[in-house]
């Protein structure tokens, strides 16, 4: 039986019939977000870097695909020390990505198309070349700009050593100290990614003053919600703590730091909620208007505190990253799905459910390799057990209560690039000793459109980061209408998960009794079973099948689940 035996309900095909399905108030409680890396997805002039309109030409591609709406990844003015993170106009568009009248356009097409737009926000740093810094470092010691940072004297006879012992999560201290006006050596400032990403101090009302009217700019261009960067970080301690610890990263995750997860970030989304919900209208006799959301990127040590920053009168959604870390093992997938779940439930806020990003090696590429690698793994793996885990774990993901993240190109199965030579390596934590792995730049290839072409349809000059030799049999083009291919098991599911009204949203899953190594879960009338053995398991079918990962069969009323194989069933 292929994984196409029971054919689902079209995908809709007319912005009418995606506002039908998806236009309800609360859009965000089960959407499928789709993640664009714009420098990595389309390139409409030809100089080797995706920009605005590039994303623009490729929206009908994503409507048709299934998802709700389109996260892009930072396009603001930036020297591009780190890929955008590092803005210094955030009512800009840098000029390779295009200018903001692309920015309108894109938000009016994706409006003409159902698709809701989601922009990054990055309010934990600026670049350096940011006007405030710019001034700050101009004017010396005692500048009033230097309050709108992190700006301390040194320890030592001469200030010759940082402020405190934080490390740098891109490696080194998390210090680096400017050249006065005069020429000597001065102050030290706070960074805690890299020395050109200054981080703010979010004491000064100046710094809350200017992110809430940049909130506002892009809510009146229309868009529908913002991802925050690095949402955890924005308060530090009080004094600035020496954390008393060296190989801080590995503390990540598993305590609050100083730096991190600090409670008084919540008093900040407090006040940006009031602003969002100045821009979602109530329901009126007209139709339901569009809401606004915020979606958190907040590392936290435990799913517990990820749910303190979606209670009510803060976040909507908070990235799952607990469910991202956790290996394709059945018990494990089961505890964290069912804590995440737990936690949610008491502040009302969906559950998330993601599997890879542009900051770790794409899944098909994880599950290819043993457990416990971590999230940025240099190996290949075993391709084809890779992408039979991923594309198995995708459909547990889309079946799952709450909202999903797709990011872009796993929709195609790509594996991550673990092979680019060093001299084309662009990550700034790859040249930064003791830091990150700095591999980030295999999951931030350009994706393929086309069997061939220069850059295989991503554009016609090229490619920023070098795409592999085959990677035109992975593209859009050569999947598209093979039934057995990745891309159409997505389009697919997302078409299956439209249809069925078991799916989507909810806060709870019943499981099935399963053999150890399986696990299944029935919402109303829909079952999924994800066998994560190595082996396959023959098991009671659950009435109709609507999809599967990989070749299933049937006989006198069971079915054989071959190993890393998810499948959908319906009881009605």
């Amino acid at each position: 039986m292929s994984q196409h035996s029971a054919a689902p309900a079209p995908t809709p095909t007319s912005a009418a019939a995606v506002a039908t399905v998806a236009g309800h108030r609360d859009w965000w409680r089960e959407a499928v977000i789709y993640q664009v890396y714009p420098r990595s997805f389309a390139d409409s002039n030809g100089d080797g870097m995706g920009d605005l309109e590039g994303v623009r030409s490729r929206l009908p591609y994503l409507r048709d695909l299934g998802v709700d709406a389109v996260w892009l990844s930072p396009f603001y003015a930036s020297p591009q020390a780190d890929a955008g993170y590092d803005v210094a106009d955030y009512r800009a568009v840098d000029p390779m990505f295009g200018n903001l009248l692309d920015a309108d356009a894109l938000i009016r097409d994706a409006r003409e198309l159902s698709l809701r737009i989601i922009v990054d926000l990055v309010p934990n740093h600026s670049s350096d070349q940011h006007e405030w810094f710019k001034r700050a470092v101009a004017e010396g010691p005692g500048s009033p700009l230097r309050d709108r940072y992190h700006f301390r004297p040194g320890k030592g006879t001469d200030g010759e050593l940082p402020p405190n012992d934080w490390e740098s999560i891109f490696g080194g201290p998390a210090w680096t100290r400017v050249t006065e006006p005069d020429g000597t050596p001065g102050e030290w400032y706070l960074h805690l990614f890299a020395p050109e990403q200054p981080d703010f101090n979010w004491e000064h009302p100046a710094v809350g003053d200017e992110f809430r009217s940049i909130l506002r700019f892009w809510l009146d261009m229309g868009v529908d919600g913002f991802r925050i960067d690095v949402a955890h970080g924005l308060v530090k301690a009080e004094g600035l703590p020496d954390l008393g610890s060296h190989d801080q990263l590995k503390l990540l995750g598993n305590d609050v730091m100083p730096f991190f997860d600090q409670d008084g970030v919540h008093e900040i989304y407090r006040q940006w909620r009031t602003i969002l919900d100045e821009y979602s209208p109530k329901l009126s006799e007209q139709g339901v208007p569009p809401q606004r959301i915020f979606v958190a990127e907040a590392w936290t040590p435990t799913v517990e505190r990820t749910a303190n920053y979606v209670r009510p009168d803060e976040l909507h959604q908070a990235f799952n990253f607990q469910y991202l870390s956790t290996a394709w093992d059945a018990e494990e997938l089961r505890e964290v799905v069912d804590r995440t779940l737990e936690v949610m439930r008491p502040v009302g806020a969906p559950a998330t459910w993601v599997l890879s990003n542009h900051d770790v090696t794409r899944h098909a590429t994880r599950f290819a390799n043993p457990p416990g690698l971590g999230t940025q793994i240099r190996t290949a793996g075993d391709r084809a057990l890779g992408l039979r885990r991923a594309r198995a774990a995708s459909l547990l993901m889309l079946a799952l209560p709450g909202s999903a993240y797709i990011y872009q190109g796993e929709e195609l199965g790509l594996p991550d690039v673990v092979d680019l030579p060093d001299e084309v390596r662009q990550d700034p934590a790859y040249f930064r000793g003791a830091g990150q792995d700095g591999f980030r730049d295999g999951c931030r290839v350009p994706i393929p459109w086309t069997r061939t072409g220069s850059s295989y349809g991503f554009g016609d000059g090229g490619s920023w980061l070098p795409q592999p030799a085959g990677w035109g049999e992975l593209s859009v083009e050569a999947q598209t209408g093979d039934a057995d291919s990745t891309l159409e098991l997505y389009r697919s599911a997302l078409a299956v998960r439209r249809a069925q009204p078991d799916l989507g949203a909810g806060e709870s899953v019943e499981w099935l009794r399963t053999p150890e190594g399986v696990l299944a879960f029935r919402r109303g009338e829909f079952v999924c079973v994800a066998n994560t053995t190595g082996e396959s398991v023959t098991l009671p079918a659950h009435g109709r099948v609507l999809l599967s990962s990989g070749e299933i069969t049937e006989a006198d009323g069971e079915a054989k689940i071959p190993s890393d194989t998810t499948v959908w069933w319906t009881t009605a």
